[in-house]
């Protein structure tokens, strides 16, 4: 699939995204002036970061990872020397549930379809899943026999894969914002993301 012939099946994702008035979001997005956040970054990235949903300053601006979170990813990012602009970055939820709660099971289902769509178009060869609902969701969905585990056990594994476009590995983090609330978990997110390294 060529650069532009990615471009426009992603920007098919967004303009559904935006018209999805099935989701069990898009009232409270209306209610609020909320924009989804479809994902950002390259393209052609040979690196996807899965979040779980999208924060305020997230659905203000329609960008994934801008506020706290996205500081913290950022410094680790730039901590294994990899641009941000290389990769790309996106959640399983593309609107931000009220109080910022953990997603719903028919969330998921509901947008779940889109990030699916998201993995085939892009074709990463590393999916990165950033907490644990995202952790689940890509090791359910890859068939990985440890998917039921905790992220404790899990953070910082590599699990080889098989994606419909070849192979994949799955790597899971904690996610940033755990790190603002836990400050021990930042030498454990540093330890791990020293692994992307090998696959810039």
């Amino acid at each position: 699939m060529t650069l532009k012939e990615k471009t426009e099946k992603l920007r098919v994702i967004k303009n559904e995204l935006f018209a999805l008035e099935k989701s069990p979001l898009f009232s409270f997005r209306q209610a609020n002036n909320f924009f989804p956040v479809i994902g950002e970054g390259s393209h052609e990235a040979k690196i996807m970061f899965v979040g779980e949903a999208p924060g305020r300053n997230e659905a203000k601006t329609g960008r994934p990872f801008c506020g706290a979170a996205g500081k913290v990813l950022d410094d680790l990012l730039a901590g294994v020397g990899i641009n941000r602009a290389e990769v790309y970055v996106t959640n399983i939820i593309k609107d931000r549930p009220p109080q910022n709660r953990d997603p719903l099971p028919e969330e998921i289902a509901c947008y779940g379809p889109f990030l699916d769509r998201q993995i085939e178009i892009i074709e990463p060869r590393v999916i990165a899943t950033l907490g644990r609902f995202s952790m689940r969701y890509i090791l359910e969905k890859f068939a990985v026999p440890e998917a039921l585990k905790s992220i404790s056990e899990l953070h910082g594994k590599i699990f080889s894969a098989q994606a419909p476009y070849g192979p994949i590995v799955v790597i899971p983090f904690y996610h940033p914002a755990a790190a603002i609330y836990n400050r021990a978990l930042i030498d454990d997110l540093k330890k791990d993301f020293a692994i992307l390294k090998n696959y810039r």
